[in-house]
């Protein structure tokens, strides 16, 4: 990296705002202090201009490019100057100079902050990020900060009396913005037709708007999410946005919150320093575009966020709305007063926006949400050629078909249908809620201890001090702890659990909490959380082998035990002939489930080419071998034990009505055994599992899926019935 070092004098005056994930507050002002200027390359704005014009031919809404990122090694130990106050408190500074910039943006790659130490960043017009401390990361090790205007911005470290500048701060990326996205831009850039939300056409959407944020991607774009209820009603913060918006990884990502227009019109400038860092990717699908994030920190109270509602239902709205941010500006929402339509789009299950009645959308409010007229989402934006002067064609994943993937998350509610949640809604007395399992793999090798830790909130009115953790193991408790401390209402506190020594074989772990204070908690909905986990101690070394046909990003595929998934691989190249592709996992001595997909609904032999798969053993023994012609899923058995495999014993599963509008009547294809059912959608996802009851017939009501064609496993041992379901409206 090319940079120059200047120290100039320099005082901290006319500082105006305070905001992001920090605790408020004001930096210690410094006259005349000799400040340290970082001066970075100029970027080629025009050019860069130009390559984002050639994207929009593309149909893609995002991410929107905003800047360029220059990698940086910046530390308290190479760079600034450090000053020491006469009552002991150590003071770092740095100013970053970008010339030309519209804005700038970093990464702290390290950032450990020790009690009592803060840290603030500014700009040259008095705008203030922080006092963060390190609770502003959410525990990450590392802490991506929201943009500010202008092309100067300053960082100030404060270390009290007693710490000795113990804290480790690093700089690793900066990003010089060479086009607007704060207070800083031309407001009203994206196009005129775009409505602000704070217009009256907003009131009746102002839960929905309160959960959509802008996200600041990979430090150097921009795309739109929402924050998404769970079925425990308990503030955890998922964010839902788009697949195809994950570019780099998601834990210095920034989210800005009520970036709003204060007025209908004139357009003006809303707040910029809402803002949290850093997320964890829980589960992401090019299927339907769906990307489902753990934001490290909840968004404070003072925040006002909502978090939206849901309908997993597949069911056709008669109008649907969308909140975006379109070009990086202030939120913006569009209205369709038609039924969308359902079609594909670059591979992914889509609700099709035929054209906008009011409204649009633009490149930035890729992963905006869609709701349907009663207010629940039902997906996010993927792509499409819809502006101001060309209001037609956009798409949007469909949230019925991501859904699936998410229940590990947001939880099975018994209804596909849930409402939002007000997390500044009057609380009861004593709530303590399980938010997540930590330190905790799927798959553990050769070893069977598991160090479990539990992020808990209190959701309760009153301060939480006393609060009992139980962990175990498929439904055995094995330890009890007597947690005590001191959690603020709407706080969060992390615990570390007790070792635990698991056996061999595939397990739910889980954990639970009760008797806060020593009470009766008021929503006991929130108290559990389980894990699904695999151990293989000592495991045994399988290697899979997929020759593809010459589309291999149709292929995709699963390995599962007990319904809990352990591996997963592809899609893969679509290359002339096919490519052998491996891969190599751990199991235990068992049964194991193995399920190929392919999306275009052939197989991978033997129209486009001649594949097949197998998976073998460390010596070479064959446990499964298929010769790649079926249709769009094809489920195997295989085993890692000794013990001879029993050829698969198949069956055609009987189904009527076809189609139907929902409930549909299987036959039992054999009698006597129990009998597993899973049905998958044309993705190869499972959507719905269930039992054969003993009568010759089982009704099955699967009016809860979008309509289409369903694929139906019946298994029990090594036996198997297949079938398939068409579902209409």
């Amino acid at each position: 990296m090319l940079r120059a070092l200047l120290v100039l004098p320099f005082s901290v005056l006319g500082l105006l705002l305070v905001g992001q994930v920090g605790v408020g507050g004001r930096p210690i002002s410094l006259a005349d202090v000799n400040t340290a200027i970082e001066v970075f390359p100029t970027v080629d704005t025009e050019r860069l201009m130009a390559e984002d014009e050639a994207l929009i031919t593309s149909d893609a809404k995002g991410p929107w490019r905003f800047g360029v990122n220059h990698e940086a090694d910046l530390s308290t130990e190479n760079s600034g100057t450090w000053t020491t106050l006469a009552d002991g408190t150590q003071v770092w500074r740095l100013t970053l100079h970008c010339p030309d910039a519209t804005s700038i943006n970093f990464v702290f790659g390290a950032y450990h902050v020790p009690e009592g130490a803060r840290v603030f960043v500014w700009n040259e017009a008095g705008e203030i990020l922080g006092a963060f401390t390190q609770a502003s990361s959410g525990g990450s090790p590392s802490m991506g900060v929201s943009p500010l205007a202008g092309d100067r911005i300053t960082i100030q470290y404060e270390c009290p009396p007693g710490t000795s500048r113990t804290g480790a701060l690093r700089i690793t990326q900066v990003t010089h913005g060479y086009r607007g996205i704060g207070a800083e831009r031309g407001l009203g850039d994206s196009d005129a037709c775009n409505n602000n939300v704070i217009c009256p056409e907003g009131d009746p959407w102002r839960d929905p708007i309160a959960s959509v944020a802008m996200i600041v991607v990979n430090g150097n774009g921009l795309c739109t999410g929402q924050l998404v209820n769970t079925c425990a009603n308990n503030g955890t913060p998922y964010f839902l946005t788009a697949n195809h918006c994950l570019t780099g990884s998601p834990t210095n990502w920034t989210f800005r919150f009520g970036w709003d227009s204060p007025l209908c019109d004139p357009t003006g400038a809303g707040i910029t320093t809402n803002t949290v860092s850093g997320a964890t990717l829980l589960e992401s699908d090019a299927g339907s575009d769906v990307a489902l994030l753990l934001l490290n920190t909840p968004p404070p109270a003072s925040y006002n966020v909502w978090y939206t509602g849901w309908d997993a239902t597949g069911t056709r709205p008669s109008a649907t709305t969308a909140i975006h941010h379109p070009s990086g500006d202030v939120k913006k929402i569009s209205f369709d007063q038609n039924a969308p339509l359902t079609g594909e789009f670059n591979g992914a299950e889509c609700w099709h926006i035929l054209g906008w009645d009011d409204g649009t959308t633009e490149g930035g409010s890729s992963g905006g949400g869609l709701w349907n007229d009663e207010g629940r989402l039902i997906g996010q934006l993927f792509g499409g050629q819809a502006s101001c002067t060309n209001n037609v064609n956009d798409w949007f994943g469909r949230f019925d078909l991501s859904y699936p993937l998410l229940t590990t998350w947001l939880g099975n509610c018994g209804t596909p249908v849930i409402d939002g949640f007000d997390p500044n809604a009057p609380a009861v007395t004593l709530d303590a809620s399980l938010l997540a399992i930590t330190g905790v793999e799927t798959n553990y090798c050769d070893m069977g201890e598991l160090s479990p830790s539990i992020t808990f909130r209190n959701n309760g009115a009153t301060i939480l001090t006393a609060l009992t953790i139980t962990c175990g193991i498929d439904g055995q408790v094995l330890n009890t702890t007597e947690w005590m401390g001191n959690v603020a209402p709407g706080a969060t506190a992390t615990l570390a659990l007790p070792m635990l020594t698991v056996a061999s074989g595939t397990h739910v772990l889980q954990v639970g909490c009760s008797s806060p204070n020593g009470g009766m908690d008021g929503n006991a909905a929130n108290d559990a959380i389980n894990r699904g986990i695999h151990v293989a101690d000592p495991g045994e070394p399988v290697t899979l082998t997929i020759d593809t046909d010459d589309f291999g990003s149709e292929t995709i595929w699963t390995v599962e035990s007990e319904g809990v998934l352990l591996y997963h691989g592809g899609p893969y190249a679509d290359v002339g002939g096919g490519t052998t592709e491996t891969a190599t996992f751990c199991l235990a001595e068992g049964c194991f489930t193995f399920t190929i997909m392919d999306a275009a609904g052939d197989g991978i032999c033997c129209g486009w080419g001649e594949g097949d798969y197998s998976i073998s053993d460390s010596s070479g023994t064959v446990l499964l071998d298929g010769d790649g012609n079926f249709n769009t899923v094809a489920i195997s058995q295989f085993c890692t034990s000794d013990v001879a495999i029993a050829e698969t014993e198949d069956h055609m599963l009987p189904i009527h009505p076809l189609p139907s509008y929902g409930p549909i009547t299987i036959q039992r294809p054999w009698p006597g055994d129990l009998i597993t059912i899973n049905v998958f959608d044309q993705l190869g996802r499972r959507v719905h599992t269930g039992v054969l009851s003993n009568a010759p017939t089982t009704t099955l009501d699967l009016s809860h899926l979008a309509p289409g064609r369903y694929l139906l496993d019946a298994a029990n041992g090594m036996r198997r019935a297949i079938g398939s379901a068409v579902i209409v409206r």
